[in-house]
């Protein structure tokens, strides 16, 4: 009995015998998925729209609106945790029984916490792109720069060998 190292390809491998002397020839790609899908068992979707924290079940703490201060919202949340963690310290000292209440308000918090932390993801993103476009320019300048001084060296030293 022979075993293979490795499986044989799949059989679509066959589309693909004339692309060497016909790029056009492969097919096309297949459309990108649209609205809903499942992967792994879960549903997801091709949407990247944050849900609000209503939508979740989660309470607001921080001011609605298109306007708001994050770093305002983020400092006070975070006072607002902090108070929280001290609260539930001193009622697990003195009435065990009810920290409940306590570890909900502060799950709260934290969904709050990373609510606005991911509504401000799509500003990183874009202030992460242009960091990178302007290291790759100034990479670009600073090569061109070279190149011009080694022009310059070598006609210097082309001119003085003759």
């Amino acid at each position: 009995m022979a075993t293979a190292t490795y499986p044989p390809p799949p059989p679509y491998y066959r589309l693909y015998k004339d692309y060497l002397q016909d790029p056009n020839s492969a097919p096309d790609p297949p459309p990108p998925i649209e609205g809903t899908y499942l992967c792994f068992g879960a549903n997801y979707t091709t949407s990247d729209v944050l849900p609000t924290l209503e939508e979740q079940g989660v309470r607001q703490l921080y001011s609605k609106g298109p306007n708001v201060d994050f770093k305002k919202e983020l400092r006070s949340l975070n006072g607002e945790l902090q108070l929280h963690v001290l609260e539930l310290a001193d009622i697990l000292i003195e009435r065990p029984s009810q920290y409940a209440r306590r570890v909900e308000e502060i799950s709260t918090v934290f969904k709050n916490l990373h609510h606005l932390l991911n509504s401000l993801r799509p500003h990183q993103a874009r202030a992460t792109l242009i960091h990178i476009l302007e290291l790759q320019i100034q990479r670009r300048k600073q090569a061109v720069e070279d190149i011009k001084k080694y022009i310059l060296y070598f006609t210097y030293c082309f001119l003085n060998c003759i």
